[in-house]
């Protein structure tokens, strides 16, 4: 083991940095979301709609999914406890 990581691992507390004021602690905030919001890459046109056709295609697919059970679990249902009473009183 180094120097440097046997000093760190003695359990001394780390030396506690000041609390920023209310107003510079929402200017650096601000500054890191800009300079999050510099690293993020657009798609390319082709690429959207690449996005875009995957999406529509799972949400149709999940679309079949969900109707096919709720006809299932209906007809279940249905045949279970014998749907086939009236509802008037």
């Amino acid at each position: 083991m180094t120097e440097t990581a046997a000093s760190s691992s003695k359990g001394r507390p780390a030396k506690k940095e000041a609390k920023a004021s209310f107003f510079a602690r929402i200017a650096l905030f601000v500054r890191q979301i800009i300079g999050e919001l510099k690293k993020v890459v657009a798609p390319t046109r082709k690429e959207l709609i690449n996005y875009t056709l995957v999406v529509l295609v799972f949400v149709a697919i999940m679309m079949v999914i969900v109707s096919l059970l709720d006809i299932g679990f209906g007809t279940a249902v249905s045949w279970i406890f014998g749907g086939t009473g009236s509802t008037d009183s």
